[in-house]
């Protein structure tokens, strides 16, 4: 096939995009694909419509290439490509269309509510500790964990380095003490738990993008229980969000509690494949290599868009 591999763009996550890409792309290339890279720039349609790829692999991260923008535009522009569509990709990435898709499902995730960030500067919106995210970003960019020790100043300082300086508006949630975990889904298949166990601090961008400085356990040494758990929310929230190929459900897991300690916090609709990303380290404890994974991507994406097309 001639497979255009989609990469980079302008988030705060292009450098991650580009090594995804990368690494997408040599995998096609050594299946005997034709490959057409594209660093998406805001010339993307024009390079799409000039390369006329059977199927584009959408390795992009954040926005425009994870919220359905992107998705869109190929929809329109008549493309076939990886990896979940508009509508999944609009409420995946928005933390709280994703709490109301799952949670009136019996997906356990944090409670939590929106605040304006200037108002941070006059009460927690929340007891201490709590999490403050932006609503529609990945990769734990413009997180704060708020803690009552912490150097942000009760109340936060709008001095104070953090996401309300960059964002007008906020998701407070309770924080949850605990175990970091993670289970990639692939088509129909959850594929494995991994632990995630940061050397320094917590779980941040840096922690996930720097080799060294996070432990991956996979599989995670945790009771069954609490795998089977983690394997069957994580198929769930895929079923129920409508995920094409593969996602990435991210739980953290307070082990003093059972399996009622187990939370949700987010889907990923475009993981990472990068050598660090945590998919094709659970796609290899289940025996496919990067290229065997690459290429059942690449399958669920001829299969689905077969039937979505129908009969010729």
């Amino acid at each position: 096939m001639h497979i255009a591999v989609l990469m980079g763009g302008w988030s705060a996550e292009r450098p991650v995009s580009l090594q995804s890409g990368a690494g997408v792309a040599d995998a096609l290339e050594s299946r005997g694909h034709r490959v057409t890279r594209i660093d998406m720039g805001r010339d993307v349609a024009a390079r799409l419509a000039e390369a006329k790829p059977d199927l584009v692999f959408n390795a992009l991260h954040g926005s425009p290439g994870e919220d359905g923008t992107v998705q869109g535009m190929m929809d329109l522009m008549g493309l076939r490509y990886t990896h979940s569509g508009l509508a999944t990709s609009v409420i995946a990435i928005d933390k709280v269309l994703t709490k109301q898709a799952l949670v009136p499902h019996g997906v356990p995730m944090p409670g939590g509510r929106i605040v304006r960030s200037a108002d941070l500067y006059d009460r927690d919106p929340l007891p201490r500790p709590y999490v403050l995210k932006p609503v529609n970003e990945g990769s734990s960019v413009g997180v704060a964990i708020v803690t009552a020790d912490g150097n942000y100043g009760d109340p936060i300082s709008p001095h104070a380095t953090g996401p309300w300086q960059e964002f007008e508006e906020l998701l407070a949630e309770p924080y949850i003490r605990g175990r970091e975990l993670t289970t990639a889904v692939l088509g129909d298949r959850a594929l494995g738990v991994t632990e995630l166990k940061p050397k320094n601090g917590w779980y941040d961008f840096d922690a996930k993008y720097t080799d060294g400085l996070t432990e991956h356990v996979c599989p995670a040494q945790i009771p069954d229980e609490i795998a089977d758990a983690c394997k069957s929310l994580a198929l769930e929230a895929h079923r129920l969000l409508g995920c094409k190929g593969a996602s990435r459900s991210d739980f953290r897991w307070d082990d003093e509690r059972g399996v009622d300690g187990l939370f949700l916090l987010e889907v990923n609709t475009q993981p990472g494949m990068t050598p660090l990303s945590l998919v094709p380290e659970q796609g290899r404890h289940v025996g496919m290599d990067y290229a065997d994974l690459v290429q059942a991507i690449v399958d669920e994406a001829v299969k689905d868009w077969s039937v979505r097309d129908g009969p010729q």
